[in-house]
């Protein structure tokens, strides 16, 4: 029988220096295998006296065990660091930066964020919302707001027509969104889809109406489509205090200023009468024009008492009432407001300029809140 010990030192030696899955393997196999060197001693047992095999059987079986936890211990430490090795190749570096989320992403265009701004503000008053179609035929973007047929004032809105239907008449896109005023005023019962009012309104009547409007313009300040938004009060005893009074909270409202100056001019308009211009203080000595401050004066709106030949033509009696109408561009107060030189760029889908000018989805306009805040 052979000594012991060169034996286990190569043997450990070898599970030490083993470095990969099968490196341990091969050391396992030479010494445990049916041919290693530790059982071939196993092997021996049988030919000895039993006087040699209590002596020489625990120190072989000896060996065997500590060789065999030796190459298990090896065989843990290998597969670690394999899993180790294998986590460092595949990690995810969570420190990069996610893309936005398409809430945190997306923007909000101006005329729409300015849309809901005017519809917080008149809510806030008290008045209902009311939207009418696009297409609209020429009595009511014409002749029920006292436009007669061959009026010179027809020829001033460069009107988008349609060609003639079957009854020869043609349809026209609305080139203001005055004919909602007609559809509140005869309490228009059109399905819920046509997006009018949902409900009738009597007298007295407190609505503000946004939409797009059309006409065959195009310049720095002007384009074929825009959009505009406009109020009406019909009552029994409405009147031109009143309207100043509405005019100067909302634009204070919008402007986010604590006071407005406003001028009125008389103007000429078929639907109203008196017709008038408002004016609002404005500062324009810096790259802006500030609102609510200063020596000058910006046209702003235009608005007037509705005319009685309106209120006639919308199934109500003059005689018993009267209110007042205004009209304002939201593309332009949108502009004055947020500092947007160029009109067109709002309708050229340039992904630059509305991630510059345009607002966060969940960005809310409330009066308590902010409006632009």
């Amino acid at each position: 029988m052979t000594d012991l010990a060169p034996m286990s030192a190569s043997l450990k030696k070898a599970i030490a220096d083993a470095d990969t899955q099968a490196a341990l393997e091969a050391v396992r196999v030479s010494a445990l295998g049916k041919k290693g060197s530790i059982s071939a001693l196993l092997a021996t047992l049988g030919q000895m006296s039993p006087e040699e095999r209590k002596e020489k059987g625990p120190a072989i079986n000896g060996l065997k065990n500590e060789i065999t936890v030796l190459i298990e211990a090896r065989r843990a430490e290998l597969e670690a660091y394999a899993l180790e090795k294998r986590l460092a190749a595949e990690k995810v570096d969570i420190t990069l930066p996610l893309r936005p989320a398409p809430a945190a992403a997306g923007r909000i265009h101006p005329v729409s964020q300015v849309i809901d701004e005017i519809t917080a503000i008149f809510s806030d008053m008290g008045f209902a919302i009311a939207e009418g179609p696009d297409i609209e035929t020429d009595y009511y973007n014409f002749t029920a707001l006292n436009f007669p047929e061959g009026h010179p004032a027809r020829e001033m809105h460069d009107t988008f027509f349609f060609s003639p239907g079957a009854d020869g008449t043609r349809k026209l896109l609305r080139t203001h969104t005055s004919p909602v005023q007609i559809r509140v005023m005869q309490k228009t019962n059109e399905p819920p889809s046509a997006a009018y009012l949902t409900a009738p309104i009597d007298p007295p009547i407190r609505v503000v109406m946004p939409g797009r409007t059309y006409r065959n313009d195009s310049d720095q300040t002007h384009t074929p489509m825009f959009h505009q938004v406009e109020g009406l009060v019909i009552d029994k005893s409405s009147h031109i205090g009143q309207l100043r009074w509405v005019l100067e909270e909302f634009l204070k409202a919008f402007f986010e200023v604590e006071s407005v100056k406003l001028r009125f001019r008389p103007s000429f308009f078929p639907f109203t009468e008196p017709s008038m211009e408002v004016d609002v203080q404005c500062d324009r000595s810096g790259n802006e024009v500030k609102i609510g401050q200063g020596s000058d004066w910006l046209e702003i709106l235009g608005c007037g008492m509705v005319h009685p030949n309106v209120i006639r033509n919308a199934g109500l009696d003059p005689d018993v009432y009267q209110g007042f109408a205004w009209g304002m561009g939201i593309d332009r107060i949108a502009m004055l407001k947020y500092g947007m030189p160029d009109l067109r760029a709002f309708f050229d889908a340039d992904k630059r300029w509305i991630d510059h000018y345009g607002f966060r989805p969940f960005d809310l306009p409330t009066l308590f809140g902010g409006l632009s805040s």
